[in-house]
């Protein structure tokens, strides 16, 4: 089993139930960091019959995953240089991803609906976005509050770029969850 620091935080586990990640299913995250919290974990529930896309615009991050890959012995992860921010970036074609998670990323961005309609590109009819993010409330954990998204916010965004809510709950004490479906 691959256990992954953080998981206090934010336990994908939880979310992958919540959206009924399953064998077979093709799933991007987008901005997937350097221990691949959600990629790792996701590649073992869909299996050799799915495909994890790690997209990130760091290339060292990407490195990282690449070696982990190697060393987990999984062969369903494709490492991905994207900017996220600019639509079409990403080069997997569109309407072809069942499940798409943005997590701890949408406090970094510049063009925040950018990278929704990007996600948004890339689902299926039917798929879902998900979006975690940290809570706007004071902590010593994460980004500076001013630098923190709104839930409703990253709802609007959502909305503007043709994604219905579908759901919306708090993940752990410091983040929010949402999900939305193409």
């Amino acid at each position: 089993m691959i256990t992954h620091s953080g998981r206090a935080l934010v336990d994908p586990y939880i979310v992958f139930d919540k959206v009924g990640l399953a064998k077979g299913m093709r799933v991007a995250d987008l901005g997937c960091g350097r221990v691949g919290h959600f990629v790792f974990p996701a590649a073992r529930i869909v299996g050799e019959t799915g495909i994890i896309y790690a997209v990130d615009i760091l290339e060292e991050v990407l490195k990282n995953i690449a070696s982990n890959i190697r060393s987990y012995g999984l062969d369903n992860i494709e490492p991905v240089w994207a900017n996220i921010e600019k639509y079409g970036q990403v080069p997997v074609p569109m309407n072809t991803i069942d499940v798409v998670f943005i997590t701890n990323v949408m406090f970094q961005l510049k063009d925040k609906i950018a990278a929704i309609k990007e996600a948004g590109r890339l689902l299926t009819d039917g798929g879902k976005l998900v979006i975690i993010d940290w809570q706007k409330k004071l902590s010593t954990l994460g980004p500076l509050p001013d630098q923190m998204v709104a839930v409703d916010a990253v709802v609007d965004m959502a909305k503007q770029v043709g994604l219905v809510p579908e759901e919306k709950f708090a993940l752990g004490n410091y983040h929010f969850c949402l999900v939305f479906k193409k």
